[in-house]
C-alpha cells in the first residue's frame, strides 16, 4: 500500500504512522509489475484490511493465482484466514533483525517499482482528484500508458 496526500478530497483520512491526510492506494501487481488489481481507501484503512477486497478481486478476476508475495504489515490473523479460506498461499517477506538502515528485500522492490511508475505520472503524485472512482481511473490510464510504452519500446 501507499499512502499519498489528498488536499481535495471528499473522503479522505488521516495515517498516523506516516502522518498524511489522505488516501491509501492497495495494488497487487504480478511478478513483472503490471498492476492486477487496485483498491482506493481512507488512509485511516489498516494495510490488512485493505488487501482483504484485494483478495477477493484477484480470486474472481484470476482464478489460477495461487502464490502472493506480502511484507510484515500483511502478517495479520483475519488476513491470512480469508486468505486460506480463499485457496492463496501467502508467503510474508520479512527484514531480518539486525538488519540496519535499508536493504532491497527480494518480491518487496517489485510493489515499490511499480509505485514507482505511477507516480511518473505527476497527476498521480498527490490525488488530486475529488471522488474516488475518478482517482482510480487515473492509475488505470496512467499503468494503461505504461503498457503502451512497453510494447512500443520493447
Amino acid at each position: 500500500s501507499q499512502s499519498v496526500k489528498a488536499p481535495q478530497a471528499e473522503t479522505r483520512g488521516y495515517e498516523a504512522g506516516k502522518k498524511i491526510v489522505g488516501r491509501k492506494r492497495h495494488i497487487a501487481v504480478d511478478t513483472d509489475g503490471r498492476l492486477l488489481m487496485v483498491n482506493l481507501t481512507t488512509a485511516d484503512i489498516s494495510d490488512s484490511a485493505g488487501a482483504q477486497a484485494i483478495l477477493d478481486g484477484i480470486r474472481k478476476r484470476w482464478p489460477w493465482v495461487k502464490h502472493l508475495f506480502a511484507d510484515g504489515a500483511y502478517d495479520r490473523l483475519k488476513l491470512m484466514d480469508k486468505a486460506a479460506y480463499l485457496d492463496f498461499v501467502v508467503e510474508i517477506i520479512r527484514r531480518s533483525d539486525d538488519q540496519k538502515g535499508f536493504q532491497v528485500l527480494p518480491r518487496r522492490w517489485v510493489v515499490e517499482r511499480t509505485f514507482g511508475w505511477m507516480t511518473r505520472w505527476r497527476r498521480l503524485v498527490r490525488d488530486y482528484e475529488k471522488r474516488i472512482d475518478v482517482s482510480h481511473a487515473m492509475i488505470l490510464v496512467a499503468m494503461g500508458g505504461n503498457l503502451v510504452r512497453r510494447n512500443a519500446h520493447p
